[in-house]
């Protein structure tokens, strides 16, 4: 049974398409990752799934229930957590985990044994009577999945749970996701911009961009389609080269992209490729500063499906 269904759903901000006929499916049990750039439309994605907006087209069901027809069935199956926390940093965590159980209607030896029980699961439990305003980010962050948590979801909605977290925050919240995914027998939906993250956690991915899923599927996979090598040439100079460049590396292979001063192509094998590369932008006279070879990655399986550079987008959409 699939835990979430997306059927060509469309949502529009006055004059931005946020969504454009999003479809895809987790099964029960899988982390599935939504993989995109800064406004790819990720977060609307998931604001749909849990029922905080409505689709303008489309149909969604979350847990076998329709997003829009039965709300509040929804919501007492997923846990959401949002990108901005909604944790009392005046609170301590107890006191956070203590509200959010009343809030679903817990009570009593039950409720507390439940705080207890995820405060061991987060590595909380040592700062459980701290007031939460002097925890650290990957602290804080785990006692926003801990909150989500707390009534037991089927469904839990991670949205971009490591954004702000320094490099070491975000490698320790990768354990703690993969940790609470076996822990908890839980179906996880992860929105993400990080690469590496997606190629970590995610069972399977559907890659978005300006609204459309592009491609979805594991993230082996993916990368296994696509054959050969990537090659990535740096040019020494700002000299107007590009073109000329871009010209002389299309004339070795078809699958040329270009970013500012750098150039990716794909070549059936680096090694062999990157001599007659060189060779033939000395002859035309072209200076390179860098040359670099690399297996598939998941930057080019975006950059193969949308023939544009992820970074470059990501940071454009900020």
């Amino acid at each position: 049974m699939d835990a979430i269904v997306a059927e060509g759903l469309r949502k529009r901000y006055k004059d931005v398409q946020a969504l454009d006929g999003v479809s895809f499916a987790v099964r029960e049990g899988e982390v599935f990752g939504l993989l995109g750039p800064n406004g790819a439309g990720k977060s609307t994605t998931v604001r749909v799934l849990t029922t905080l907006t409505q689709p303008d087209e489309g149909r969604a069901f979350v847990a076998g229930e329709d997003v829009v027809r039965h709300p509040n069935r929804v919501r007492g199956s997923i846990g959401y957590v949002a990108q901005d926390s909604g944790v009392d940093w005046e609170a301590t965590a107890r006191e956070n985990l203590l509200l959010q159980g009343r809030i679903h209607g817990m009570a009593g030896k039950p409720l507390h044994a439940r705080v207890d029980e995820l405060l061991e699961l987060v590595d909380l439990r040592d700062a459980a009577n701290r007031v939460s305003r002097g925890y650290s980010g990957g602290m804080k962050r785990r006692l926003d999945i801990a909150i989500g948590l707390v009534h037991r979801p089927r469904v839990l909605f991670l949205d971009e749970p490591t954004t702000g977290l320094d490099p070491e925050a975000r490698a320790a919240m990768w354990v703690e996701v993969e940790r609470l995914a076996a822990a908890e027998s839980l179906t996880i939906l992860l929105t993400t911009h990080y690469l590496e993250e997606a190629d970590r956690l995610a069972e399977r991915v559907a890659i978005v961009s300006r609204g459309k899923v592009v491609v979805e599927g594991t993230p082996d996979d993916l990368k296994r389609d696509l054959a050969g090598e990537s090659v990535t040439v740096e040019l020494a100079e700002a000299n107007g080269q590009v073109a000329e460049a871009e010209r002389v590396l299309t004339a070795l292979t078809d699958d040329v992209h270009v970013d500012g001063q750098s150039l990716r192509a794909r070549v059936p094998n680096g090694a062999e490729a990157i001599p007659r590369i060189l060779g033939a932008l000395d002859d035309a006279g072209i200076p390179v500063a860098a040359v670099t070879t690399a297996r598939p990655s998941l930057d080019d399986v975006y950059l193969h499906y949308t023939g544009r550079d992820f970074s470059s987008e990501d940071e454009a959409g900020k």
